[in-house]
């Protein structure tokens, strides 16, 4: 595939079949890109993100990295140590078990691949493992920065705990997820961060701990998320946004279908990921920013994000803030 700009993307229909279904962006960019879709970045279109702020309202996006407790998908719980010295006249501290992507967090375009050794843009398992291709240093060394688009599919869905349980396999369908981009007011723009706002993680956080345990059994996570499915593909590929984030554990609902008569839709994340270069974070902290938008009606932010400068590394706490 030629190399296009930034400007000129083609629609999902027009990219060449992936070799086991859907379509692939791989060489959209170069053959050497390791970025993906947070390319759509550009100086001007950051320029025109910061633009949005007017009451200079600033929304941290990032959960305690204490939560969700107990940590899902068999991560360990991060300890946090103080350090003293003598004469306790100044502190230091540490973090052990620490797993950057146990709470609100990044996964890179190394964490999931289209299918065994088949990573963004052609990468190798053996590019992964040596640093070489896709790992989180690549957006640690560019920022993450541009307009944040909040999507309300807990109002659509009629509000968690009310209208939905959050923690059900709930299919948020593409008819769903651009009903709550109208009701926002928003049209997508190239390199625009979706910031999926399902209820999941104020609702998990209110939850007694008899209950945060039992979902973080083996097998036993369940929570709404985007439907596995190829238009759900099409429609974020067609939004041509740079990123999806969500306040659930996967953005897609859970529990995907890795069976072979599903793939490559039945785990998004091999698209997303794999064939697209979109970048993904799960278990932000979206509440408060929502129920401000809700106040003001305005559902558009200046986003920024600084993953941390991990050489080699897979995935990143979130380091998110929403300016209004």
């Amino acid at each position: 595939m030629t190399c296009v700009e930034p400007d000129d993307l083609p629609a999902y229909d027009d990219l060449p079949r992936a070799p086991r279904g859907g379509r692939s962006a791989w060489g959209l960019f170069g053959p050497e890109d390791s970025v993906g879709l947070l390319g759509l970045q550009t100086p001007d279109r950051v320029a025109a993100a910061a633009r949005l702020v007017r009451s200079g309202e600033v929304y941290s996006l990032n959960a305690p990295v204490t939560v969700p407790e107990p940590p899902l998908f068999r991560r360990g719980a991060v300890t946090h140590t103080l350090i003293t010295w003598e004469g306790r006249d100044s502190f230091d501290d540490k973090l052990d078990n620490f797993y950057p992507q146990a709470s609100s967090q990044w996964d890179s375009l190394a964490h999931v691949g289209y299918g065994a050794d088949q990573f963004y843009n052609g990468a190798t398992a053996d590019d992964v493992t040596a640093g070489s291709r896709n790992t989180i240093d690549r957006w640690a060394a560019r920022g993450i920065a541009g307009r944040g688009v909040l999507i309300d599919v807990d109002a659509v869905l009629g509000g968690a705990g009310t209208g939905f349980d959050p923690a059900s396999p709930r299919s948020v369908t593409v008819a769903e997820l651009d009903a709550a981009r109208a009701a926002a007011g928003v049209e997508w723009q190239p390199g625009d961060v979706l910031l999926l706002y399902t209820g999941f993680l104020g609702w998990h956080v209110r939850q007694d701990a008899d209950v945060r345990a039992a979902l973080a059994g083996r097998g036993a996570l369940r929570n709404v998320g985007l439907a596995h499915d190829e238009d759900m593909a099409r429609y974020l590929w067609n939004a041509h946004v740079s990123a999806v984030v969500a306040d659930n554990p996967s953005v897609e609902v859970w529990p995907v279908d890795p069976g072979e008569a599903a793939f490559p839709f039945g785990f998004l994340h091999r698209m997303l990921i794999g064939q697209f270069g979109m970048a993904l974070g799960e278990l932000w902290w979206l509440e408060d920013l929502a129920l401000s938008c809700r106040r003001d009606g305005r559902y558009e932010v200046f986003l920024t994000a600084a993953p941390l400068n991990v050489p080699g590394g897979i995935g990143s706490p979130a380091n998110a803030l929403a300016f209004k």
